[in-house]
């Protein structure tokens, strides 16, 4: 059974303007997976789909195998967690622990169970050095990593992360892929993230879509999509620049093995370098 799927969906927004067409989308268990395209794709419209925030004007949006309703929508919630591209829209509480504390006081949770859930989130994102600090005084990955704690307080076994790198320095960046890395590897959370940054991809996902128009034109892992320059160029997307170096070398006729990510493409100039001695 999979975690999230979606049959033929379809979003209209007032005004008969598409959101999205037909879209037929699955995500199982302890995966990473990319949503890919430029802006006005229909990536938002599609997560927003994922928690009930929208419901579909036609089609079918399931959860752990069961259509979303008015009657289910709360454990959706639980089980679907959701963080914005803005960390402001989710972030109010005077402290870090406090915010991070709102979601499982709202279920109605002991004071110890919520005191454990805090904690563990803290230390699964890295911030326990900021449960006492003002939210809004953060710098924005610090003000991301607290919204996305929120979030895994509530213990989803999905996490949706809409533009996660939006407004980050490069350490940002960097804090957060590592933090979706530990989420996925090390506590079994499937995380599902939209960019149109194809260059953090392959750090940070086993599997894509490529969305364009409200539909989906592509997918497969990352080796599969960044294959097909053609098709990415059409959507107004690139291949990042190591696969994108790499095969202009092959052309060139250099004997290197792809790469997609920094320490791929390392170990594939050094076998190149030996084959060469």
């Amino acid at each position: 059974m999979h975690l999230l799927e979606t049959r033929d969906l379809t979003y209209v927004y007032p005004g008969n303007v598409t959101g999205l067409d037909h879209v037929n989308f699955i995500a199982g268990r302890n995966a990473r997976i990319a949503v890919i395209g430029a802006n006005g794709a229909g990536k938002s419209t599609l997560f927003k789909h994922f928690n009930g925030i929208l419901r579909p004007t036609s089609g079918t949006m399931l959860v752990h195998g069961e259509p979303v309703t008015p009657h289910n929508i709360r454990e959706v919630r639980k089980f679907v967690g959701l963080v914005f591209q803005n960390a402001d829209d989710q972030i109010f509480s005077p402290t870090v622990e406090q915010d991070v504390a709102f979601g499982p006081l709202n279920l109605g949770l002991d004071d110890e169970t919520v005191s454990h859930r805090v904690e563990e989130a803290l230390a699964m994102v890295g911030i326990e050095h900021l449960r006492e600090r003002v939210p809004h005084h953060l710098s924005g990955g610090e003000k991301k990593r607290v919204a996305i704690a929120g979030v895994i307080a509530m213990e989803p076994q999905v996490l949706i992360l809409d533009e996660p790198t939006a407004g980050l320095d490069p350490q940002g960046v960097r804090d957060l892929i590592g933090v979706i890395n530990t989420l996925a590897g090390e506590y079994g959370i499937t995380v599902i993230f939209s960019t149109h940054d194809v260059s953090l991809v392959p750090e940070v996902a086993d599997y894509l879509y490529v969305m364009h128009r409200g539909t989906i034109v592509s997918q497969g892992t990352v080796e599969t999509v960044f294959s097909n320059p053609d098709l990415l160029a059409s959507v107004r997307l690139d291949v990042p620049v190591i696969p994108k170096l790499i095969r202009s070398l092959q052309e060139e006729g250099i004997d290197i093995g792809m790469a997609y990510t920094l320490d791929e493409a390392k170990g594939a100039f050094l076998a190149s370098c030996r084959k060469r001695v």
